[in-house]
């Protein structure tokens, strides 16, 4: 295609450029998992990292925002995977141009200013544009039609749903609770020769008209009685869809027709050998590798759970899809560098990890083109002879066994003109759709309803402040006063407590009078500047106005603080022994411990540990000062101190110094590196696919591990009746007793279950042909029953056994079949029913099949029912 008059590229930068010549700060794109909020999945929106923003929890140093957001819609409630590359206009990955108002202007200046963009700076025609706006929202009407000058024929009013009060297109909601209000959105027709009418029409779902911009204006709360009160601060949160703008921009119809998609198409098919550009599996890996590269920079590694789940499920579709055009080795992978290239530059993230992006895409690969065609002949085959419906047990077979994911299933099978029985498939992996669905309804607890001024932190230089109480809570509800006994939240116009923030636990301690006393269990935000101190009121009656001396326990702080200290050294550490590609995914900093998630895809080998305890114990040995300064986000960005990617930060940070770490950190630390005292690991593992956790703890609290470890080492010298130094040769000899005396065990096993075998033999009862023995042995463990059933395979030649053992009340079950008989007669199905019958469950291959039980007492009955078992199938 030739180049567009507007690039992709050129859309995002008139999009900022516009908003920041009307005042609006432009803030970078989050990254797809939100930050601290585990009731989204993904980023589906430009307002998610305002979301704290609007429901008054954050405060942002601007009243004016605009960002490119880029979005993920494939995973709970928003899941546009199924669509893609059947749909013009369905992605998994895309990107949302958004401004906001947070309190500042409002539908007159947002409205104009859309309509300024789309006609005056991007030239789209004005007659091709439509306006809809809520039924009873006559002043955004009366803007778009005599201010603006849109014709009252192509502004639609879109009322409410079958009588329901504000359930409308056009009435945006957060939650059942809270901010709410009327949206206005903007239509683009792409004319008469595509089906569809306008928005409001029987005709609308057509493609003729196009959403292209909505522009939500919350100015009321939304009370539980199903009220609405105005907001005293009404916003504005506006979403417009860059892939859609991009095609009507370039003349397009198909969003899979604009630059960046061109570019990607031509590559998938350069890596999959394919001539026909419109080959719609070359759209699904073309919108795929977008979503997955995404999301594998920003930490997210393919799993059988969760966030990693939704990876691998697009993933292993865009594989499919190459297998599908003729690709039978891994390709995928190789689209990175193209799409680094094409949009690097906005996201420089993506750029940054190209490599591990390619490297973890293409193990994913590699470990899906093991089982997929193995799947894929299963599936032909259930579906030769004309199928109509894909069996439940073979959707489940392939995701169980061969890693399809339903939606891969279901996707070949619409091709084919084939349903899946997706009740059975439910009905046979419950527990597994459960860990993929891990989903989230977009859903915020409003917490305390607190309508002061924000209080005053001195906790960085205090732990001890007179205040003033300035609000009293129980059970959420504000109260004038606390009496002895009751749980509440106090608070004060001033604190030295540090409210839970960062990874760093809440701090404790007591608020007191002359006569009262409240004592805090923990520290929250209940606003951005406001903390609310949560506890019980032990003695007196505490009121709102009373002066009271707020005290933070001293040792629980200075103890957390060397452990939040110690993580910057951590990190740091880990950057330098691991790599650079280690980002922090999480981290608790409490009075106990610090507990830090990090993105490596390998365990942390003993000797990288101790190389990572040496660099961080020698900071501290140095005793440096530690330095905390406050800026702007634009010169802590030029000192190079370390922003975590994922957090969101104010135009104003405070950089920290703890000896040669630098981050951003707005938590309490030690004045001197050797405050820390004494740094130990105590714990490394992993926590999900591409994710470790270290736990490492300081100070008094690694000073009492080693003692313990101590302790537990005197403990074993005195059994063993050695000496420190000889320890370990003397275990060694320890362990070598033990394995010959199990040698000798298993030998002595070995020949009682011989001998007993032979004599068995003979109770082998003929029931139609077939051989069958069920038969109980004394003394045996599970090798001693699998070998004696080989023996007894060989003698009886065409049979189906059962052998039992039991130890210490537990059966062991083993059951057997001669290849001549297998196919009537399945081992696995033998001795699971045999299993059940003593409270146990098993399997295992037609020829050989293990299973436990619980209930010994039944073995008998058990052991007798297994003729008349075989005796129905052969």
């Amino acid at each position: 295609m030739s180049t567009p008059k507007f690039t992709v590229a050129d859309i995002r930068k008139t999009f900022l450029d516009f908003f920041a010549s009307k005042g609006h700060t432009v803030v970078a794109s989050s990254p797809l998992v939100p930050g601290n909020d585990p009731t989204l999945m993904f980023t589906n929106s430009g307002m998610v990292q305002f979301k704290d923003v609007f429901l008054g929890t954050d405060k942002r140093p601007y009243v004016r925002a605009a960002s490119v957001q880029a979005c993920l819609r494939a995973g709970g409630k928003h899941n546009d995977l199924e669509n893609v590359g059947y749909t013009a206009r369905h992605h998994t990955f895309f990107e949302m141009l958004g401004n906001w108002s947070f309190g500042d202007y409002f539908k007159r200046d947002s409205l104009k200013w859309g309509w300024e963009l789309l006609t005056q700076v991007y030239k789209l025609p004005a007659e091709r544009l439509w306006a809809t706006v809520y039924i009873d929202d006559d002043e955004a009407y009366d803007i778009w039609t005599k201010e603006i000058g849109l014709p009252p024929e192509r502004v639609v009013r879109i009322g409410d749903n079958k009588g329901a009060k504000y359930a409308s297109d056009n009435f945006w909601m957060m939650a059942d609770t809270g901010p709410c209000g009327p949206c206005s959105e903007i239509f683009y027709d792409h004319g008469p020769h595509i089906p569809g009418g306008p928005p409001g029409s029987p005709d609308e779902d057509g493609d003729r008209y196009i959403e292209i911009w909505n522009h939500v204006f919350m100015q009321f709360d939304m009370q539980p009685d199903g009220s609405v009160k105005k907001l005293p601060a009404p916003c504005v949160d506006t979403g417009m869809g860059l892939e859609r703008l991009a095609a009507i921009l370039q003349h397009v119809h198909s969003n899979y027709e604009i630059d960046i998609f061109d570019r990607l198409i031509k590559a998938a098919a350069r890596e999959t050998g394919v001539a026909d550009l419109a080959n719609p599996s070359l759209k699904v890996i073309a919108d795929h590798i977008r979503a997955t590269a995404f999301l594998v920079s920003d930490g997210v590694i393919p799993s059988n759970e969760g966030r990693g789940y939704v990876q691998r499920r697009i993933v292993r579709r865009a594989i499919r899809h190459g297998y599908k055009l003729g690709r039978k080795t891994p390709f995928f992978h190789k689209l990175v560098p193209e799409l680094a290239a094409l949009m690097g530059d906005a996201y420089p993230n993506l750029r940054d990890n190209q490599q591990r992006v390619m490297d973890v895409l293409k193990a994913e690969e590699e470990r899906f083109y093991e089982t997929l065609e193995n799947g894929m002949e299963i599936l032909d085959a259930a579906l030769a002879g004309g199928k109509q419906v894909l069996p439940g047990e073979v959707a489940f077979k392939l995701h169980d066994t061969y890693g399809f994911p339903l939606d891969l299933t279901n996707d070949v099978c619409r091709e084919r003109g084939v349903t899946v029985d997706e009740a059975g498939f439910t009905a046979a992996m419950d527990k597994q759709k459960a860990q993929a669905r891990a989903a989230g309804k977009f859903k915020m607890d409003r917490g305390l309803e607190y309508t002061g001024s924000g209080n005053v932190f001195t906790g960085y230089e205090k732990l001890e402040e007179q205040a003033r109480v300035v609000a009293l809570y129980a059970e959420g509800t504000p109260v004038e006063q606390l009496e002895a006994g009751q749980l509440g939240v106090v608070v004060l116009d001033t604190t030295p407590f540090y409210a839970e923030s960062g990874g760093q636990v809440g701090d404790h301690g007591a608020i007191e009078t002359g006569r009262a006393k409240f004592e805090v269990a923990d520290t929250q935000k209940v606003k951005a500047d406001v903390f609310g101190h949560h506890g019980m009121l032990t003695a007196g009656v505490l009121k709102v106005g009373d002066a009271v001396t707020a005290k933070v326990d001293m040792a629980k702080r200075h103890a957390t603080m060397r452990n939040h200290s110690v993580t910057h050294l951590m990190h740091k550490a880990l950057r330098e022994v691991l790599g650079g590609h280690v980002q922090q995914k999480g981290s608790l900093v409490d009075a106990d411990k610090t507990r830090f998630d990090f993105t490596h895809n390998a365990p942390v080998s003993p000797e990288q540990v101790r190389e990572i305890e040496a660099r961080v114990n020698a900071e501290i040995l140095m005793n440096q000062p530690t330095q905390a300064r406050v800026m702007d986000i634009e010169s802590a960005k030029a000192t190079g101190a370390m922003m975590l990617f994922g957090e969101k930060y104010g135009d104003s940070v405070r950089v920290l110094d703890i000896g040669s770490s630098r981050e951003l950190c707005g938590g309490t630390h030690v004045q001197r590196t050797g405050d820390i005292g004494l740094f130990k690991v105590v714990g490394e593992g992993g926590v999900a696919a591409g994710i470790r956790r270290i736990e490492a703890v300081t100070g008094a609290n690694a000073l009492a591990y080693l003692q313990q470890l101590e302790s537990m080492v005197q403990n074993v010298t005195a059994s063993l009746k050695t000496a420190v130094p000889e320890l370990q040769g003397r275990v060694m000899q320890v362990l070598e007793q033990i394995r010959a005396l199990e040698k000798e065990n298993a030998q002595l096993k070995g020949k009682l279950a011989s001998s007993q075998g032979d004599d068995l033999v003979a109770q082998a009862v003929d029931v139609n042909g077939i051989k069958v023995l069920a038969a109980r042995l004394e003394g045996a463990d599970a090798r001693t029953l699998r070998e004696t059933m080989d023996k007894l395979k060989d003698k009886l030649k065409s049979a189906a056994i059962v052998l039992a053992a039991v130890d210490g009340g537990k059966v062991q079950l083993a059951a057997g079949v001669t290849a001549d008989r297998m196919g009537k007669v399945k081992a696995g199905e033998l001795v699971n029913f045999v299993a059940q019958q003593v409270g146990g469950k098993g399997g295992g291959k037609p020829d050989l099949a293990m299973a436990g039980g619980t209930d010994a007492s039944k073995l008998a009955g058990a052991l007798q029912s297994v003729q008349g078992w075989v005796a129905e199938r052969v």
